[in-house]
């Protein structure tokens, strides 16, 4: 039996500052959506182009408060191939919640609160 993962859901207080953040950081694009018919609940998928795995951002009417991320004890990891680049438009976007120079990473946070570890590519 085989897994393949497909997809991380984030619950999301305003999509479309989201979905900007997520364009304008990571470079992602809107692949697909669904909408409640009464309007309940967006659905966004969100991919890097030409890449399988899918970020799934909701956003639900019935919830307008912030959400309670806990700790933020979880994340989803990028690696790009230019980690001084990323880290300068990062930091110009003023996002890095958290660096961790001897390991050579460091973490954002999108405007829900959510922390998204950022990794170079290595050799």
């Amino acid at each position: 039996m085989k897994f393949s993962m497909i997809h991380e859901n984030y619950n999301v207080s305003d999509l479309d500052r989201s979905m900007e953040f997520y364009r304008q950081a990571l470079g992602l694009e809107e692949v697909r959506r669904k909408e409640a018919a009464d309007g309940s609940f967006i659905i966004v998928y969100m991919a890097v182009p030409g890449e399988p795995f899918e970020l799934e951002l909701t956003w639900l009417r019935e919830h307008p408060q912030k959400y309670d991320l806990g700790e933020c004890e979880f994340h989803l990891a990028f690696r790009t191939d230019d980690f001084a680049a990323a880290h300068e438009k990062h930091k110009e976007m003023g996002c890095i919640c958290y660096e961790n120079p001897a390991m050579g990473i460091y973490f954002i946070q999108d405007p829900d609160g959510y922390w998204l570890e950022i990794v170079p590519t290595r050799k």
